[in-house]
């Protein structure tokens, strides 16, 4: 985990200020289990804080996102899940069963890795892929457990 200060100092180059809520987010969206929900993030932030309204949960992730410091996936049929690697193209791997989520880096070429067949006068930015199937814990033959902490 990131230490305070660098966090501090990562908000401040991003030309945001530095407050205890947005420190609190920050560091729970940094914490263990990348590609947590904003509830999961909301529940560490507090444990940290005391007190934080799920609304400035909101505006604080809506912010850092905005700065580049979080990024935003939303999984088809799931909550938005944020996360911190920031800055590459990587994609995602989800787990139909139970929801665990894993980055899977970019395989072919540089961002994006993807081109469509046609652009149609779009400039593409970015090529957004989610791999769906069964984690090694939901795959038939192994024992089957509740939704566990995301992976990173």
């Amino acid at each position: 985990m990131t230490d305070q200060h660098t966090l501090r100092e990562s908000l401040r180059h991003a030309g945001l200020r530095v407050t205890a809520p947005r420190l609190a987010v920050l560091t729970a969206v940094l914490g263990k289990g990348q590609h947590r929900d904003a509830e999961a993030i909301a529940d560490a932030a507090r444990t940290q804080l005391g007190a934080l309204s799920t609304q400035a949960v909101y505006d604080n992730l809506h912010i850092l996102e905005g700065a580049g410091l979080v990024r935003r996936i939303q999984p088809s049929g799931h909550p938005a899940r944020y996360e911190a690697r920031v800055g590459d193209n990587h994609h995602h791997i989800v787990c139909r069963r139970c929801g665990v989520t894993a980055d899977v880096d970019c395989i072919v070429g540089a961002a994006p890795c993807l081109e469509p067949s046609g652009d149609l006068g779009f400039v593409v930015e970015e090529a957004e892929v989610i791999f769906w199937g069964l984690c090694p814990q939901c795959q038939p033959g192994t024992h089957m457990e509740e939704p566990k902490e995301q992976l990173s």
